[in-house]
């Protein structure tokens, strides 16, 4: 079995690993394709060698079909095409408040336990979603970030008729965009890489470039002085935590989406003049798999448009120099099988 396996040092390598037989509750997957995710990139940087034991098999947005199942297992047969939800709960904690998904003893699968850029992979048969079995399975590794988008509007409240501002034209952010748009919602995408704001606007998104244009002032006058009732963070950037607060209308929310894993200033003064808001969205919850999956299958997300190579396993390392290389670039899938 083939697997890719992060060394260090901006090395990921394809080594071996052995077909894990499934215990009670897991099931064994033939790995189809895992994308290549922000997190991927900053462990392949070594942002995360303090908490990523080296060689980890890496990789967290996966879609497969099912090979074995361990006993117990009544949710998902051999045979089932699924994508995985790749969150490992732990102990519960009263901290958690009965949010698992965020809970103090969560580990996250593909970071802190072998993830699925492998041929094979053992998991708990609870991370399963099913996919629509007439779904592509490079549609089938999109649904883990399609799913991070659909929490996060879900906890931003968007509703019909408001107007959201996103900050930030990656991925993430591009389906942050589009399943706001599917809720009724008016978007402004800001993002100052040109390619990316050309694809935003094939895919009907209101653009705005903030090196060519002030972010505030665009805004202001897109909405005739209402500004946005939902703003998105997802550039993980200090110009983007700067005018989050810039944007909001009175009672507006800001959801905060990127990792800034360093403090930034943040203008508290505005969020008391004007009673706004600021939501935390991290990860996701089995009912935005399953809002994601029925997106996708409807052909609402436009995943053919966000996917711009896939690749071998054996050129693994290329790829991620040429996601270094390329700021371009959407998503790029493994093919693992």
């Amino acid at each position: 079995m083939k697997s890719v396996q992060y060394k260090g040092d901006r090395t990921v390598s394809v080594g071996t690993s052995e077909a894990i037989k499934p215990g009670p509750g897991a099931a064994r997957l033939e790995v189809a394709y895992c994308g290549i995710c922000g997190t991927d990139i900053h462990i392949f940087h070594g942002a995360m060698d303090k908490r990523v034991q080296m060689p980890q098999i890496i990789g967290h947005e996966a879609s497969a079909v099912v090979a074995e199942i361990g006993e117990g297992v009544t949710t998902v047969a051999v045979g089932d095409r699924v994508a995985v939800r790749p969150l490992h709960f732990g102990e519960p904690s009263t901290f958690d408040n009965g949010f698992a998904h965020v809970g103090k003893n969560l580990k996250f699968i593909g970071i802190d336990m072998p993830g699925g850029m492998q041929s094979s992979w053992t998991v708990p048969a609870y991370t399963l979603h099913k996919l629509p079995d007439g779904m592509d399975l490079q549609h089938g590794a999109m649904i883990e970030p399609a799913a991070v988008a659909c929490h996060d509007v879900r906890l931003g409240e968007v509703k019909a008729g408001e107007t959201c501002v996103v900050i930030g034209g990656g991925p993430i952010g591009l389906l942050i965009a589009l399943v706001a748009m599917d809720k009724g919602a008016t978007v402004i995408l800001s993002e100052v890489n040109q390619s990316r704001l050309d694809l935003a606007e094939t895919l009907g998104i209101k653009v705005v470039n903030p090196t060519k244009q002030k972010l505030p002032e665009a805004v202001s006058e897109m909405t005739n002085g209402k500004m946005a009732d939902c703003v998105f963070e997802v550039s993980g950037s200090a110009a983007g935590v700067e005018v989050m607060t810039e944007l909001p209308n009175v009672r507006g929310r800001i959801v905060m989406v990127a990792i800034h894993p360093q403090p930034k200033p943040v203008n508290l003064f505005k969020f008391f003049w004007s009673e706004i808001k600021m939501i935390g969205a991290r990860l996701y919850e089995e009912q935005d798999f399953d809002e994601a999956i029925q997106m996708a299958a409807s052909g609402k997300l436009h995943l053919d448009k966000l996917i711009t190579k896939v690749s071998p396993i054996d050129d693994v390392q290329a790829t991620f120099e040429a996601i270094d290389a390329n700021p371009d670039g959407i998503k790029y899938l493994i093919q693992c099988s």
